[in-house]
């Protein structure tokens, strides 16, 4: 083999691997497209689900009264205290009528200690 030839060869094999490369990158090109593509479709189709969710919670909200819950959850609290009162009512009056009639009629050793000083 002459030297040309070896030269054409070793520009053949240049041409080759350029092409190979080219290739390469159109071949990597190409799948980025196709993800990116993917992604997007991806994004689509969850904003879509998301979007649909919001507008079935918001749709939720916008029909519901929210002064109505606050009623309900204002009577369950009121009938809770009702019946805590119905539960004590006798206890209480018990114990307030018994403290009433249990009056002193002896002063205490402080009282006629401040009694004899004239401090009252």
């Amino acid at each position: 083999m002459s030297s040309t030839d070896l030269i054409q060869q070793l520009l053949q094999a240049e041409k080759q691997a350029e092409e190979v490369v080219s290739a390469a990158k159109k071949s990597r090109l190409a799948k980025l497209r196709q993800a990116k593509e993917k992604a997007e479709e991806e994004i689509k189709d969850f904003r879509t689900k998301e979007e649909a969710k919001f507008q079935k919670e918001m749709g939720f909200k916008a029909t519901t009264d929210p002064a109505d819950a606050l009623k309900e959850s204002t009577k369950a609290e009121i009938a809770g205290v009702m019946h805590d009162f119905a539960t004590h009512k006798a206890r209480t009056i018990e114990y307030i009528v018994g403290r009433v009639m249990d009056v002193q009629v002896t002063l205490t050793s402080i009282q006629i200690q401040a009694l004899k000083t004239g401090v009252v």
